[in-house]
């Protein structure tokens, strides 16, 4: 990931279209784009500072809470897929994707292969 542009740039193109520049001016005079020079401004006259918001962090996991109906699931139907998983958990009021199932079972161990040979 990229680092944000420096704040003493971020100063100088805001202070410029505070002066009454457009921004395509203000973004080919300081070689940025205009998408940057309209969203430095916006988040200057909503909180007065041109400083970049956090970038990164962890997101919580959604599924941690629901382990137990999910392991009990499983435990229950032999032949459970992923999609019905899914709409179960959605019936709960966990509205999840098909990939966030996946990877709450490969981090908590869990598997459940379908496979005729196997009881």
């Amino acid at each position: 990931m990229t680092r944000p542009y420096s704040n003493d740039l971020r100063e100088r193109v805001v202070a410029a279209v505070v002066a009454g520049q457009s921004c395509r001016v203000v973004a080919e005079r300081f070689d940025i784009a205009v998408s940057s020079v309209v969203k430095w401004s916006q988040r200057h006259r909503a909180t007065g500072s041109v400083s970049p918001g956090k970038m990164g962090g962890h997101r919580r996991r959604v599924l941690e809470p629901h382990r137990a109906f999910i392991v009990e699931r499983i435990e229950q139907t032999s032949h459970l897929t992923l999609h019905r998983l899914k709409d179960e958990l959605a019936a709960r009021g966990v509205t999840v994707s098909h990939n966030a199932i996946w990877q709450f079972m490969r981090r908590e161990g869990l598997s459940f292969k379908k496979n005729a040979i196997r009881p």
